[in-house]
């Protein structure tokens, strides 16, 4: 797709008025990035989109081109971030995600981890804007602790092959809350538990799209280790609402976005095959290193402090993954 120049340049867009919000969002043509600048373009806010398409696609945001209210900057938060004009809020989401990519980009993952959330802080304190980490369940580790609560501080191997994505964002927390406490910097921290939907790349290395295109290309669906291991899957629309209402609360402790509908592996995978017609054969392969064997959210505060839970079921969620996986391997 051609870059429209125009819109790739924040400073050249109309003026924006005192009352329409304008949001940065860092990662923003990624998996969630992208559902993002779609709900709060559709809440009536002004949204940069700013990206070094490291990990993210074009094709996320093509849709958003024709919109006044939508520009793009391709950039590496890594380095001095510039934006002109207001800024209200700053959503930080990039970052390498699934560990087929933390692991081929070990580096740059605890970069933007750390020196890409430093630079996205310093803008928010420059701008005033209010700052939203997206941190993950894997702040846990392979937990001690069942299901895993914002109290719990984890169990996780620094110098292991996932350290690189954990201990990014346990860092990233910390320096989150040191601009906060620090500088008054007005701050939220979402620890976001597997999340599934459409745009989700079919080779990204989580379970649920690797069964998704294994089964959709009539290949054997693998699990990794027994299969017992379980995750808990949350469908993208109810993060994003849940990520809102994070937004607009006073919480600036981390909480819990995640569905505690809790499944093994195994059981996903079987979902699955037969979702997509059936007669494919599961096949077992080694456990990866420092794997977590359960995952699982407490979402006693999210419930308590956003009135927020979860509302799309599995069954249904699966079904809108399945076609828009379909289109794509078809």
């Amino acid at each position: 797709m051609k870059e429209n120049k125009k819109s790739l340049m924040p400073s050249a867009r109309r003026p924006v008025p005192d009352s329409v919000e304008r949001t940065l969002i860092t990662g923003g043509a990624g998996f969630l990035g992208s559902h993002l600048c779609d709900h709060f373009i559709a809440q009536g806010h002004d949204v940069i989109c700013m990206d070094n398409l490291l990990t993210g696609d074009m094709d996320n945001i093509a849709h958003l081109f024709g919109s006044n209210r939508f520009s793009f900057i391709k950039h590496d938060v890594t380095n001095y971030i510039h934006v002109d004009g207001k800024l209200n809020n700053i959503l930080h989401f990039a970052s390498p995600a699934s560990p087929i990519d933390y692991m081929r980009l070990p580096i740059q993952t605890l970069k933007v981890g750390s020196l890409g959330t430093h630079k996205a802080l310093g803008l928010a304190r420059e701008k005033g804007a209010r700052f939203l980490l997206a941190s993950t369940s894997e702040c846990y580790g392979d937990p001690l602790v069942h299901p895993q609560s914002e109290d719990y501080w984890g169990n996780v191997n620094p110098v292991g092959p996932r350290g690189v994505y954990d201990e990014a964002k346990r860092f990233a927390e910390a320096m989150t809350m040191a601009y906060h406490r620090y500088h008054g910097l007005d701050t939220r921290i979402a620890r976001i538990f597997n999340t599934y939907g459409t745009r989700m790349r079919l080779d990204d290395g989580r379970a649920l799209p690797a069964f998704m295109r294994q089964a959709l290309l009539g290949e054997d669906l693998t699990v990794f280790g027994d299969g017992l291991q379980t995750r808990s899957f949350c469908y993208v629309d109810d993060l994003v609402e849940g990520i809102r209402r994070l937004l607009y609360s006073d919480e600036v402790y981390p909480v819990n976005l995640g569905n505690p509908r809790e499944m093994t592996i195994l059981d996903l995978a079987e979902r699955i095959a037969d979702l997509c017609g059936g007669g494919r054969k599961i096949v077992f392969k080694d456990l990866p290193v420092d794997d977590p064997k359960v995952r699982q959210p407490d979402i006693t505060k999210a419930g308590e402090i956003l009135r927020w839970e979860p509302k799309v079921e599995l069954e249904e969620g699966l079904k809108r993954v399945f076609e828009y996986f379909k289109g794509k391997t078809g």
